[in-house]
């Protein structure tokens, strides 16, 4: 049986149990994200279904505000905030110490990260990441982004393409954003932002520092071949006269201790598309969620097929202490668009999410409370969700989409425009 509204399951939240009775949730409920709302409660309603998100737009400070410093943008009506913190010593982005404290002393970096084609994988980075954000991008397929803040690693990539989206993850953590170029409409849109000048494409020199993976080069093309290393971007940004300075990011939104209630989540699934699909499996030894990735289509009635996705670099099974599916409205800006399935995805205001750590799924809300700070989940009775330390992974799936849950496993399916 599926339900029509997320409300309908508020009361499970209160379930200490693992292995609830069969349930099927409608991922449809929370409605669609909200513009942000300057210094007020009241939030407009969603967008019509054929106009484009809210353009993004930076914060308005008064003269003598530090930048960045949280200035409630969207207040959330209902969720109990808490206040905001800033810490010198701990990962913002993971709640961990740094492999190196001087780390911190600089900006974060969000590389674009292929997942596909399926040849170019093992990735390499992933396991060194702080945040990893993965989006449908066209065909049926999906691109990671990846956070760079607290760790470096020589090889990350294969680096891909630009998309609107990676705006959104930019100015959450005032990073620098590397990524292989772009469709003309969205570079150039990059090109007359504020954040332009921290734009980081290949070019003939070493800065900023592309390179390729030369064992490869036989058997991977070109394209598929470009990889960034963070160790070298704090010399390219000297050299280049960019701003590398430390940012100020909210911390405080990481707790060790596990949920209080929630729903059993051992395995969640997230089917993109025939071609695109994969599930995280909860190792309680450990505390981290594995990724496996498919390996083969599910056309023509096959059964999905899949093999752990492993980094090149550390040779690790792709893991993560928090899994975040995301619900976010997607949209085009015109027919040419939609043709060429150039997607602009919302992820201003509030929206649903379903957060797991520890082995336990929370359905909850999801809150860009500051243009220009990380995102923030609370339950549905509005306490907020503390994440585990360690590294997250975010599954940005549609507004429209639906999730299945039975004795800890849960399977999203997204439903794009």
């Amino acid at each position: 049986m599926r339900f029509s509204h997320i409300a309908i399951i508020s009361a499970l939240l209160f379930l200490t149990g693992c292995n609830a009775a069969a349930d099927n949730v409608s991922a449809e409920g929370i409605p669609s994200p909200t513009p942000f709302q300057l210094q007020t409660n009241t939030a407009s309603a969603a967008p019509a279904s054929d106009s484009a998100p809210t353009p993004l737009s930076p914060p308005t400070l008064p003269p003598t505000a530090t930048p960045f410093l949280i200035l409630p943008q969207f207040i959330p009506p209902d969720a109990m905030v808490p206040a905001f913190t800033v810490t010198t010593t701990m990962n913002p982005l993971t709640g961990l110490p740094p492999s190196d404290p001087a780390l911190l002393q600089r900006r974060p970096m969000a590389i674009k990260v292929a997942n596909y084609p399926r040849y170019m994988r093992p990735q390499s980075g992933l396991t060194l990441a702080d945040q990893v954000f993965e989006y449908y991008i066209e065909d049926g397929l999906t691109r990671f982004i990846a956070v760079f803040y607290g760790n470096d690693s020589e090889w990350v990539g294969p680096v891909r393409s630009g998309r609107y989206f990676d705006e959104h993850v930019q100015r959450m953590y005032h990073a620098f954003l590397a990524f292989k170029f772009a469709d003309p409409r969205e570079l150039g849109y990059f090109q007359e932002s504020e954040f332009a000048d921290l734009l980081l494409t290949p070019t003939n020199g070493s800065c900023p520092p592309f390179h390729f993976l030369t064992e490869r080069e036989q058997t991977v093309e070109p394209y598929n071949n470009s990889y960034f290393n963070t160790t070298l971007m704090a010399d390219c940004a000297l050299r280049g006269g960019k701003d590398n300075s430390p940012q100020i990011i909210r911390d405080g939104l990481f707790d060790t201790a596990p949920p209080a209630a929630g729903l059993g989540g051992i395995k969640i699934s997230t089917f993109y598309s025939v071609d695109s699909y994969h599930y995280w499996l909860y190792s309680p030894q450990d505390q981290q969620y594995y990724r496996y990735q498919e390996i083969a289509d599910t056309r023509d009635g096959k059964e999905g097929s899949y093999a752990p996705l492993v980094d090149r670099v550390t040779s690790q099974h792709v893991h993560a202490a928090n899994v975040v599916v995301m619900l976010a409205y997607h949209s085009f800006a015109n027919e040419y668009d939609e043709d060429d399935e150039v997607f602009k995805i919302d992820m201003t205001g509030s929206g649903e999410a379903y957060v797991f750590r520890d082995g336990v799924g929370i359905p909850a809300k999801w809150y860009r409370t500051n243009l220009d700070q990380p995102l923030y989940f609370a339950a549905l009775d509005g306490a907020p969700i503390y994440l585990r330390p360690g590294i997250t992974f975010y599954e940005v799936i549609g507004s429209r989409s639906f999730v299945d849950q039975a004795s800890g496993e849960w399977n999203f399916r997204h439903d794009p425009p």
